[in-house]
């Protein structure tokens, strides 16, 4: 469950000023996020190209609520950074393997006090930056192999974020968001500050809830223990979560998935408040849904293997924790991967007509 945290100063009468933020990558969760804070009368920049940019240009965004609701929500939309100009709040909302073509421009959004916040699957390429202890600054080359992320982004500008929504684009132009609506955040080195509370804030205002935390990463790898296993696995096996929830084999290869990054989460001092069965139970709630990774296999886009995969085997090895069922099926998205680019498409199953 997630229970909102009151009293709010918004909510208890004292609304945060207008921020100016510019949304990079207006997707399925950047899109959501960007109609729900225009809507909600913030000065919203997106940042996209191709047809979904041309979209929302002519027509503005347009946003389906799972209920019903549709709204349309106008906001500036530009193809790079330098046409957004100085913002409060940067939200770097493409995937991650996307992020180092971003961050080469983001000077011209970034003014003294600009918050950026990182709403990406998987672990962030930020994980050890203000962590103190033993791994403090440990570079992650399988997020960052050319440093340009570490380059570019001051630590201290950051702030975490998970998304529990799931949403897809469409069409251009449409956001269709499928349930959810929880976006907790937190500093990365755990403290409460008057920045991250404002933020908390703007999220309220929107209509969303959120909840400051105090360790933001134990949070981040609890959305990244479903990640890693029913990603690849329904990218793979072109199962919905419930399928493969109720599917033995299939659990039972995200179940020991899970145990295994649990392994590798609680050497770096993570803690999981829920167990691996409730987890499990949490995704198969969610039905019939393809998961982001299947959404990119059928439509040729490259994978995010490094982020939600890559990553926790590179921590493996930093905290030598063996995980044999992780790099089996890592092995099995990487190759995938490599053959849809190569041939230049998609993987969709598809129902076989009737031969006329």
């Amino acid at each position: 469950m997630f229970d909102q945290v009151l009293p709010s100063p918004y909510l208890t009468g004292a609304p945060p000023p207008q921020k100016k933020i510019c949304v990079v990558g207006a997707g399925a969760i950047g899109g959501l996020l960007a109609a729900k804070f225009a809507l909600a009368g913030e000065d919203v920049t997106v940042i996209d190209q191709g047809t979904h940019l041309a979209a929302i240009q002519k027509n503005g965004l347009k946003l389906e609520w799972h209920d019903g609701k549709v709204q349309t929500a106008r906001m500036k939309a530009v193809n790079k950074p330098a046409e957004a100009g100085k913002q409060d709040i940067v939200v770097l909302a493409v995937k991650a393997h996307f992020l180092d073509q971003v961050v080469r421009d983001i000077d011209s959004l970034l003014g003294p006090d600009t918050i950026v916040l990182t709403v990406q699957n998987g672990l962030p390429w930020w994980y050890f930056q203000r962590l103190g202890g033993q791994y403090d600054n440990h570079k992650l080359d399988s997020l960052d192999p050319s440093g340009v992320l570490t380059k570019h982004i001051d630590p201290k500008r950051l702030i975490g974020c998970v998304v529990y929504p799931a949403a897809a684009a469409t069409a251009p132009g449409v956001i269709h968001h499928v349930e959810g609506d929880r976006f907790p955040i937190g500093e990365l080195d755990g403290k409460e500050t008057a920045r991250v509370r404002e933020l908390h804030d703007v999220f309220i205002k929107a209509g969303l809830k959120s909840m400051v935390l105090p360790d933001i990463r134990s949070e981040i790898w609890l959305k990244a223990w479903g990640n890693l296993s029913f990603n690849p696995i329904s990218a793979l096996t072109h199962a919905t979560l419930v399928d493969i929830c109720q599917f033995a084999e299939t659990r039972a290869l995200a179940a020991a998935m899970m145990k295994e990054a649990q392994d590798i989460a609680q050497k770096l001092g993570v803690t999981f408040r829920v167990s691996i069965d409730k987890r499990i139970a949490g995704a198969e709630a969610v039905g019939a849904h393809k998961t982001s990774m299947l959404q990119d296999v059928e439509a040729g886009r490259s994978l995010e293997t490094e982020a939600l995969i890559g990553s926790i085997l590179e921590m493996a090895r930093l905290t030598n924790t063996p995980a044999p069922a992780i790099e089996s099926v890592y092995a099995l998205v990487k190759l995938l991967n490599k053959v849809m680019l190569l041939e230049g498409g998609g993987v969709k199953v598809e129902k076989i007509g009737k031969a006329a």
